[in-house]
């Protein structure tokens, strides 16, 4: 890679150090949004995971373990779906008796219903993008070190 060769690209680095903060914001601007229109928690975790992936590209593998660390990735990956399955179970417990899982209006978030199920729908699409995140984030780091390992062993 870069470092085995002494090399640094200057303007790769510079642009992902511009670009990354705009992928993010996108990101979260997908998952909020995916509620109401087209998007969602799986679209914003890739558009997200794209972030850290621009980031190992232009910095190195090392450098991404370094600010991603595998396990920052697995509490990530956990703390989505325990929001996922949360805001579900929430679902169960204040339909009483119905067993509607994921039906966010009887959440009682606020005094409204409708307003519990938008809350409702961005917590879920929020759990999802989260998770979406580490696991992309997580085969790319995978497949990475396994495709540098391969490159080590023929240079061995």
């Amino acid at each position: 890679m870069k470092e085995e060769q002494g090399e640094r690209d200057v303007i790769i680095e510079t642009v992902a150090r511009v670009m990354i903060p705009f992928i993010q914001l996108f990101a979260l601007y997908v998952i909020i949004h995916g509620a109401g229109g087209p998007g969602g928690g799986f679209q914003g975790g890739v558009v997200f995971a794209s972030g850290f992936i621009l980031y190992i590209i232009a910095f190195n593998l090392a450098g991404g373990r370094k600010r991603f660390p595998e396990s920052a990735n697995t509490i990530l990956s956990s703390v989505g779906l325990y929001i996922y399955a949360g805001i579900g179970l929430l679902a169960i417990l204040f339909s009483f008796g119905a067993a509607q899982y994921l039906n966010y209006g009887f959440i009682p978030f606020t005094s409204h219903f409708e307003e519990n199920r938008a809350l409702g729908m961005d917590f879920v699409e929020m759990g999802i993008g989260i998770t979406v995140m580490a696991i992309i984030a997580s085969i790319f780091f995978d497949l990475a070190e396994k495709d540098e390992k391969q490159k080590e062993g023929e240079d061995g």
